[in-house]
């Protein structure tokens, strides 16, 4: 916690008692963002078992139209940040973090895709919905989250890769963390398999234990060689990715209420 001191005794409690290690600064410098994600009304609905169908496909689906790589908004940021962290893989502060077989989420999410859509997905997502209707199911979405959200992965991959610390750190670790209690809620709500089709995204084939391999990541971002400004560059940009997700979630509550509308199937 930061300490607002009234005296010279409560500022050097503040000096010592602030952390130094990048996880801790991560944890105390985006609690409040963190909240705030966590009591937004889609997470919220989530959270209650109150999931359209089509919404959590929409969730995992759409976007197709608009770039022949990828479907949706997770599967988009996915790809980006994926991506950015492929290319970046051999610089000093990528590597110590770099877990592709235990991490990366995208042809998890390409799975999820084919068990809503069939082997054909692609193609099925560009047949069953009409032009029109996608660009109107996704124009909130696609425009004022996801696509900012893209446009900052790429640019942070090119042009200052060690903020890829706080986008991986911050998707990684929730996924693991508050993702695991978000599949219970969907297979639940949407009675998909207890074997797991449809929740690819949320199963880590490649990690045994969520909490062992949390701490590990822990460790290798503490022991990455770091000032304090850079570090704080990285909590800052932590705060900004979780105001992306907070955007993309917004939004596909927004969706909501013109899936209902359009009934689909």
């Amino acid at each position: 916690m930061a300490f607002l001191g009234v005296n010279s005794c409560t500022s050097l409690l503040s000096i010592s008692t602030s952390p130094t290690d990048l996880s801790e600064m991560l944890a105390e410098g985006t609690k409040e963002a963190h909240d705030r994600a966590e009591n937004c009304q889609f997470v919220k609905d989530f959270l209650r078992g109150r999931i359209l169908r089509e919404l959590f496909k929409l969730l995992f689906c759409f976007l197709f139209l608009f770039d022949q790589r990828g479907t949706t908004a997770l599967y988009f940021v996915y790809s980006a940040m994926e991506e950015e962290i492929e290319k970046n893989k051999d610089h000093a502060h990528i590597a110590p973090i770099y877990f592709p077989t235990e991490l990366h989420r995208r042809e998890a999410l390409a799975q999820d895709l084919e068990y809503f859509y069939g082997e054909d997905w692609k193609n099925q997502v560009s047949r069953k919905h009409s032009f029109y209707t996608v660009a109107l199911l996704t124009k909130l979405t696609f425009y004022s989250g996801t696509k900012p959200y893209m446009d900052r992965i790429h640019e942070v991959g090119k042009e200052d890769p060690v903020l890829l610390v706080a986008h991986s750190y911050t998707r990684y670790m929730g996924d693991l963390s508050g993702g695991q209690i978000l599949k219970k809620v969907a297979q639940r709500a949407l009675k998909l398999p207890r074997t797991g089709e449809g929740l690819n995204f949320y199963q880590f084939e490649g990690i045994t234990s969520h909490r062992g391999f949390k701490q590990l990541y822990r460790s290798r971002i503490n022991e990455l060689e770091l000032d304090m400004e850079t570090k704080q560059r990285i909590v800052d940009e932590s705060n900004r990715t979780f105001g992306f997700n907070m955007m993309v979630g917004e939004h596909e509550g927004q969706n909501k209420t013109i899936t209902r509308k359009l009934k689909l199937t």
